[in-house]
């Protein structure tokens, strides 16, 4: 995997991964992604009410949530959050370290911490990874850059798209970590997504919030919305592309690149749940509205119950009902149909008769689909989660000790 290229293999970015010694584990936990000059940029945070001082820093450079930014710079093993006045110093520091490296100004610059709370950072070798992942700058080095944003990740998370615009090949990858603590809005996530792409940055944020509302705010683990989210996308313009923005032919096609490569690593980080065994795709369609679409489906998703059953093979679809009908969202029981991968299980107020060890066999599968058939009316939403197993517990129970 060290010769492939992900978030650099967009024209006019590079990056670095080190190993500065905040992961007890000894792995990489600092990484610098940036831009060759300015790119626009767009940014997606957290909607939790607590969150990190590198939010806080983020939200204060783009107030907007896009502009024009040099890179990001990204710590694992500590989340920089509850830390006060020196935490949000310290952030500030680690983008005016990475700033001078890139003869930037410390406000083009975004900064992204994800770990345990309430920790103050070791500003030491911290200093001390900035300049060395500043020196390995180059367009070789994504696969250390994975890892160094990765916590309890079991797997490096990436996705490519490539498309023509405007005859003009365009290249959007992105790279993505988190497993636990996810319910976004954003969710413990963070994404870099880059691309050569010339797009205007208010047009970048449009894209990439509407792709969010598909794919990372369609995703649940635990029902935890962490305190770090953040997705940040850079758009270089080095496709050498008319810029895009918002009301022109390019957009459409651009957006929906965009939304490809979220959705793919939001699929990612679903199936790599911490203690996860499969993927789990929760479908809602002719819900009363779109709105409730999604609460239904987050319902389901979010079930301890469901996703218990699920990874046991247990067909128990009196589960998914409950789920449904405990959900905000109107039910009718006698109008709901709802299915297991290709076998209705429920229809009509009533369970239908089928085959229980076929569908057994169908949840051992490591993707798994849940078709919830309102009849209400023409709204639809797909959430994205994974089964709950033992695992779980003993992750997180031992997760801070």
């Amino acid at each position: 995997m060290s010769n492939i290229h992900h978030i650099t293999l967009p024209k006019g970015f590079l990056a670095a991964g080190v190993k500065c010694g905040i992961k007890t584990s000894g792995l990489e936990d600092l990484a610098i992604v940036a831009a060759e000059k300015d790119a626009s940029c767009a940014l997606l945070t957290t909607q939790n009410q607590v969150v990190g001082a590198p939010v806080l820093w983020c939200r204060s450079i783009l107030p907007r949530g896009y502009g024009k930014c040099r890179g990001i710079v990204v710590n694992s093993g500590c989340s920089n959050v509850c830390t006060g006045l020196p935490g949000l110093k310290d952030a500030q520091t680690m983008a005016a370290m990475t700033a001078a490296k890139l003869g930037a100004s410390p406000r083009k610059v975004l900064v992204a911490s994800t770990g345990i709370i309430g920790h103050r950072l070791p500003m030491a070798k911290i200093r001390a990874g900035i300049a060395a992942a500043a020196l390995r700058l180059a367009r070789d080095n994504d696969a250390a850059v994975l890892r160094a944003i990765m916590t309890t990740d079991t797997r490096e998370k990436f996705a490519v798209v490539r498309t023509r615009i405007a005859d003009r090949a365009v290249t959007v990858a992105g790279i993505v970590k988190g497993a636990g603590m996810i319910a976004p809005c954003v969710a413990t996530m963070i994404s870099v997504i880059t691309t050569d792409a010339a797009v205007a940055p208010a047009a970048l944020h449009k894209a990439l919030t509407a792709a969010a509302a598909i794919s990372f705010n369609a995703l649940t683990i635990d029902s935890d919305t962490s305190t770090s989210d953040t997705v940040a996308a850079f758009a270089s313009g080095a496709a050498g592309n008319r810029p895009i923005t918002a009301g022109s032919p390019a957009f459409k096609r651009f957006a929906a690149a965009l939304s490809e490569v979220c959705l793919a690593l939001a699929r990612a980080v679903a199936a790599d749940g911490e203690g996860a065994t499969k993927l789990i795709e929760v479908r809602v369609r002719r819900a009363r509205s779109a709105a409730d679409a999604k609460i239904a489906a987050r319902s389901v998703a979010d079930s301890p119950l469901v996703k218990t059953a699920v990874h046991g093979c247990d067909p128990n679809w009196g589960r998914i009902v409950m789920a449904l009908g405990k959900s905000a969202a109107k039910v009718d029981p006698h109008r709901l149909k709802v299915s297991i991968g290709p076998v209705t299980v429920f229809a009509r107020g009533c369970g239908r008769t089928f085959d229980s060890a076929k569908v057994s066999r169908y949840l051992a599968g490591s993707c798994v689909t849940i078709s919830c058939d309102l009849g209400l009316g023409g709204g639809s939403f797909t959430a994205l989660t994974c089964d709950l197993s033992r695992d779980y517990i003993a992750i997180n129970a031992d997760y801070h000790t």
